[in-house]
């Protein structure tokens, strides 16, 4: 999409739609052809799905959303409703579930898409909410890519001889200053009422005056990572919070997840494939509490949701918003590590394209980073199409996290893209960078 998007005329709109939806089902079918049937059918951690049961639900919702809604066409198979109903079963529940055997699940899903195409060349992309500018088609891309994401995390949970395999990321082209960047005080427009894919936790626009913040220029590195660890920053409880160093007593924290300890080192294991750390890529699966103690320990604190958003999208020369840092066109491989094209996050430096206009780099791709913030609704906020995309989640339970991973695709992922989590979680692909407060001589 570009911010032209919503002029394209009926037959292009059409045609960028069907290349979203079979670029999104190409990385679906690669996931689930990587491994045999029993490891699709397995739950490889209760905390994620069998990889069967995501892509059943995928073309579920596609269904009930395109097939049925949009087409108004006859259900496919509406006895499975309930078993594909994400808010029905719990994800440590669902493989005790008649859950539709990979063959099936093959069957359905392209019998799904068979009819979506079909659905998509005959609807009128206009006089209603849910179909103008394709909304409902696009809802249902970002949909697939986000169950990409989340399948991409259960392989990295699997036991078992590595199975998907991708080039390293391109390493950076010149020498890399890790510095500090201010923020000038100013009003900043967050959010979009614009964007034509955008989700409804993402509207609407507003303009926040917001304070003068310090953000460092680029995430955390495993190196940082390692001076936290290696100064006893998980034993030392003035760093935690009381709620962050419960769970570290709790569950007996020591590093990352995935990280491996070899002697006096740290290796990492990365879908299958143990290894080295390397020293300058942005330290990733770390929950929020792991983030919130070593900003503590490095004197320094998590932005805000605001501060993240206005670092990545204010354009001080102009005063307007980006749709990315690097300006308002799509995302390309030279602006960012997205949509699984590389298995790991980029070397910090690496992506000198992709700055924002105030030169804060890699906030798009590469790791999801945690901020302070609770996820609440933007002033008026209104639901759509139904309250279970964001609504129910609003509140002081989930931390938010902005810029999307390696793992994420740039269809869901954008300046304004907002993503939530529990703050004990470490399966997905989070890290982290650092703010605080300037002190009075920085803002003279």
């Amino acid at each position: 999409m570009t911010t032209s998007f919503g002029e394209l005329d009926t037959e292009s709109l059409r045609d960028r739609v069907a290349g979203q939806l079979a670029r999104s089902r190409a990385r679906s079918t690669a996931l689930t052809d990587a491994v045999d049937e029993n490891d699709l059918v397995k739950q490889h951690s209760k905390l994620m799905s069998p990889l069967v049961w995501d892509f059943a639900h995928i073309g579920n919702q596609e269904e009930l959303w395109l097939v049925r809604d949009v087409g108004g066409r006859e259900p496919v198979r509406d006895d499975i409703d309930n078993m594909y109903d994400a808010f029905q079963h719990p994800r440590s529940d669902r493989p005790a579930l008649p859950l539709l055997s990979p063959a099936e699940t093959r069957s359905y899903v392209q019998q799904v898409r068979t009819k979506v195409m079909d659905v998509l060349a005959s609807t009128p992309l206009e006089g209603r909410k849910l179909v103008e500018n394709a909304f409902a088609f696009g809802m249902i891309v970002q949909h697939e890519q986000q169950h990409n994401e989340t399948m991409l995390a259960t392989h990295q949970l699997r036991d078992g001889e590595p199975v998907l395999h991708a080039p390293m990321p391109p390493a950076p082209p010149g020498p890399v200053l890790d510095k500090e960047i201010l923020v000038p005080a100013g009003p900043f427009t967050m959010g979009t009422s614009v964007e034509p894919w955008a989700l409804d936790n993402e509207r609407p626009a507003h303009r926040i005056e917001v304070g003068a913040f310090v953000i460092d220029k680029y995430p955390v590195t495993n190196a940082g990572y390692l001076e936290f660890i290696a100064s006893g920053g998980y034993d030392r409880p003035q760093w935690w919070s009381e709620e962050g160093w419960a769970y570290n007593r709790k569950t007996g924290l020591r590093a990352p997840r995935f990280w491996v300890r070899d002697g006096d080192r740290w290796l990492r294991d990365c879908f299958g494939v143990v290894e080295p750390l390397v020293l300058d890529e942005p330290v990733v699966h770390v929950c929020f509490y792991e983030a919130e103690a070593y900003a503590a320990w490095a004197g320094k604190r998590l932005p805000t949701e605001i501060e993240w958003e206005k670092a990545a999208r204010h354009d001080p020369a102009t005063g307007r918003s980006r749709r990315y840092p690097w300006g308002d066109e799509d995302p390309g491989p030279e602006h960012a590590n997205l949509g699984q094209a590389h298995l790991r996050p980029a070397r910090i430096g690496a992506y000198p394209r992709g700055e924002s206009p105030l030169g804060v780099a890699q906030l798009i791709g590469d790791v999801w980073e945690w901020t302070s913030s609770d996820f609440h609704a933007y002033p008026g906020f209104v639901a759509f199409p139904y309250q279970e995309y964001s609504e129910v989640f609003f509140g002081a339970d989930y931390k938010m996290l902005r810029g999307g991973s390696f793992g994420a695709d740039a269809a869901a992922c954008r300046g304004t893209f907002r993503n939530w989590d529990y703050p004990i979680r470490r399966q997905i692909f989070s890290g982290f960078r650092l703010a605080r407060d300037p002190g009075p001589e920085e803002t003279r």
